[in-house]
Order: C-alpha cells, then sequence, then structure tokens
C-alpha cells in the first residue's frame, strides 16, 4: 500500500503547503488540490483542539494526506491529532535523541506509548477492529520532528539515528535566528541546513523543509531534502489577491 510515510521512506518529491487559517471550508478547496499533503500549523496560527479535529473531517473526504504541527510536545496534543485522524505529527524544537524517542514513543501504540480508543475518527468511530486498526496505524503514522536550535545541531547524528523517526524536517528561520545571522542565505545557515541533510541520508530518515520559493527545491533536491512546504493558505489568497489587482490596474 502507498502511504505518505512510505512516499516520504523512498525520498519521493513531495510538495506541500501550511494550513493557518481555522476554517473548514478553506481546507475542503485545499483537498481537492493536487498538492501532496497539507500541514496544519497549530504553532504559529490561533487552531486548538477542536479547529484541528474539524479541519482534518474536512480533508477526510478525499483522503489528503495531512501532517499536523503541534506548538509543543505534549503526548496529549499528539494523540488528539492522531486520533482525529491525522496522518501525522511535525514536533518542533526537538533537540536531543531522547527527545526524539519520546516523540515516537506517544505516536505510536504499545508500551509506554500512545493510549488506543476504537472510538476515534480514525478508528472509524468503533466500526473498525483493533487489530486492523493497530496495524493501520503503525502502517500509516508518520514522526518528523524539526531542526532549528544549536543544541539539535549538536545532537543532530544520535537524533537522526533514532528508530522509528520518518523524517527531519529544517527549521530554517529559527536557525538563522539561532545562529546570529541577518538572513536565510547565509552561509553559517545553508551549512547547518546540509548537515541536517547529510544526517538524513547518513541514517535513511527522510529531510524536509520550507522554502519561500519553488527556485529553491532543485538546489536541496540535490542536497538530499525530498519534501518541501512552500507557502500557505494566507499566502495564497495575498498573492491571488495582489495578482487580481496588478491585472485590473494593466487594464486601465
Amino acid at each position: 500500500m502507498i502511504t505518505f510515510k512510505s512516499r516520504i521512506a523512498s525520498s519521493e518529491h513531495l510538495i506541500g503547503t501550511f494550513v493557518r487559517t481555522p476554517s473548514p471550508i478553506v481546507c475542503d478547496v485545499l483537498s481537492r488540490t493536487n498538492l501532496d499533503f497539507v500541514c496544519i500549523d497549530s504553532e504559529h496560527a490561533p487552531l486548538g483542539p477542536h479547529e484541528i479535529d474539524a479541519c482534518l473531517l474536512a480533508f477526510r473526504g478525499t483522503a489528503k494526506s495531512v501532517l499536523v504541527r503541534i506548538p509543543a510536545f505534549e503526548p496529549r496534543l499528539i494523540l488528539n491529532a492522531l486520533d482525529s485522524g491525522a496522518t501525522g505529527i511535525l514536533v518542533p524544537h526537538v533537540t536531543t535523541a531522547q527527545h526524539a524517542r519520546d516523540i515516537v514513543a506517544a505516536s505510536h501504540y504499545g508500551p509506554g506509548g500512545r493510549g488506543y480508543a476504537g472510538s476515534t475518527r480514525a478508528a472509524h468511530y468503533g466500526a473498525k477492529p483493533m487489530a486492523e486498526h493497530l496495524k493501520d496505524s503503525a502502517a500509516n503514522t508518520t514522526v518528523i520532528v524539526q531542526i532549528e536550535d544549536l543544541d539539535a545541531l549538536d545532537a543532530l547524528d544520535e537524533i537522526a539515528a533514532v528508530d522509528g523517526l520518518d523524517g527531519l524536517f529544517v527549521g530554517r528561520m529559527d536557525l538563522t535566528v539561532a545562529l546570529g545571522a541577518p538572513n536565510p542565505q547565509d552561509p553559517r545557515v545553508l551549512t547547518a541546513v546540509q548537515r541536517i541533510c547529510d544526517a538524513g541520508r547518513k541514517h535513511n530518515k527522510a529531510v524536509g523543509m520550507f522554502t519561500p520559493t519553488v527556485d529553491e527545491t532543485a538546489q536541496w533536491k540535490k542536497a538530499g531534502a525530498s519534501f518541501f512546504i512552500l507557502s500557505s493558505d494566507h499566502g495564497f489568497l495575498t498573492a491571488g489577491a495582489n495578482t487580481l489587482k496588478a491585472a485590473f490596474d494593466k487594464a486601465f
């Protein structure tokens, strides 16, 4: 079975976008696009458990792959997102291998891991047999950690080696701030990003990142990255409106 988890494991080149508007209607529209996946961003947008649940329901109709970026590592936030039907989770500010191991454990069923409930959307509200749900969850649940701190760079090899971790996501803007660099194109930042790509290759972990433009993706594909997040629902609205206004002005 082809899943998002298997697609990033095979280094397939994928493109997604951030969802930052707590609106099922916006999500329903995005679910009908050709994007490979979306990432609901509850770290930098006002999306709580109820809003995330409603957005995941909207994406359910077209089986769009959906990551949820939680604001911080809390097992209950991972549990809620996955029970509501998320394909996987993206956790920011992961700085140690133990931190990554704890995230992996909280994302999967098993001793000391994710609590089981058969009444959730992910379990088809009780209609899915336990054995089937456990099997599907293991095959589909995707766990990605965000590397964006100096401490994370120091522990990069150990983090990338964590069993059960599916991918590393480059937090380039936070790396820029952490390194005291003036912009994301600073050589120190680019070197750090390359180190993350190298660690992913070494330990067979997919590497993803946000890039400001499509033009950058070719460069980072060569470096080892395979999945990319570009723009957001906010960005699409802004770009569409500005394009319309420019076309209108040009007509007169």
